[in-house]
């Protein structure tokens, strides 16, 4: 009983490795920010009044590090 349990975990985990190669072809490759488009992006305050600046005022004078994460979707 044990040797049929093996054997479906295996072609199963075959199955899910074949279809994972497949659509890896169809999949764009992400694209990455460069500091000319990260210091152009503007960015709204969340708290208080809402202001409106753009990214590369924050490290101008402080030298403060910014990531940028989009969700897709």
């Amino acid at each position: 009983m044990a040797l049929i349990g093996d054997t479906v975990a295996t072609v199963s985990g075959l199955v899910t490795g074949v279809l994972n190669f497949f659509t890896d072809f169809f999949l764009t490759p992400p694209l990455k920010a460069t500091l000319m488009f990260l210091e152009e992006a503007e960015l709204k305050t969340l708290k208080g009044e809402i202001k409106t600046f753009k990214a590369k005022t924050l490290w101008e004078k402080s030298g403060a590090v910014v990531m940028a994460v989009r969700r897709p979707g």
